[in-house]
């Protein structure tokens, strides 16, 4: 097994309804909100951190490929594979290969060297300079504050209010990934995949209630179009 390549893929991943992913702040300040969205430290700007978009692109995948039952919530591990059959165990090698993971108990060394490293490595995305200065212009705030009740049936009335913190829709972030190539192999269809159906499920907390729903464009592999074949990509 060789490296032969690595390519990045970069983009613009833009907000179609607010986005929440937490940020864990311990304080609580008068005014302020109990759901805080994480930011940058030293710049105080939400981002996503890459770690979101990686594990939610392969817990889709992973369901789409049918293996959550059998690893019982836990993300996909080599042990698991012995257990696929046919296309189903291709398809296991292949999220594998493209997310990795810890071999447990007595692996496989055969598999091992069939898998090899992790082939993708996730950016944070932060937000694109060019947003920021069209709302600094407009003297509009990053994020926004969204306040949710719980209706009593009977009584009909709100219950617990909370304000939770979003990125507002319309905001635009700076995307990127690194993809290793090793050989001849072609892993870029499967990573579509994942864009397509992050598309089509959204990103962040809430996302049955609207939050997180997003679109990728001006996708690039390292200057040539992209986003033409994930437009085109159908999932049927």
């Amino acid at each position: 097994m060789q490296l032969t390549h690595i390519r990045k893929i970069t983009g613009t991943l833009e907000l179609l309804s607010g986005l929440h992913i937490g940020g864990g702040n311990t304080e609580m300040h008068i005014g302020g909100t109990d759901n805080p969205v994480i930011k940058n430290p030293v710049t105080n700007q939400p981002y996503i951190p890459g770690s979101s978009l990686k594990g939610k692109m392969r817990s889709l995948l992973e369901w789409r490929a049918g293996v959550v039952g059998l690893t019982n919530g836990k993300p996909l591990g080599f042990q698991h594979i012995r257990q696929l059959e046919g296309a189903q165990q291709d398809q296991g090698k292949v999220l594998l290969k493209l997310f990795g993971g810890a071999p447990e108990g007595d692996p496989d060394e055969s598999l091992l060297r069939e898998i090899g490293p992790t082939r993708l490595a996730f950016w944070d995305c932060n937000l694109d300079p060019a947003w920021v200065a069209e709302m600094d212009k407009r003297n509009l705030l990053l994020t926004e504050q969204k306040t949710e009740n719980q209706i009593d049936r009977i009584a009909g009335v709100a219950e617990h209010p909370r304000n939770t913190e979003r990125v507002p829709a319309g905001a635009r972030f700076e995307f990127q990934l690194t993809l290793k190539v090793h050989g001849e192999e072609d892993l870029l269809e499967e990573l579509l995949v994942g864009f397509k159906l992050l598309e089509l499920t959204g990103l962040g907390g809430s996302g049955s209630r609207g939050y997180g729903k997003l679109r990728f464009t001006g996708l690039s592999l390292q200057g040539e179009d992209l986003q033409t074949r994930l437009d085109q990509l159908s999932l049927e």
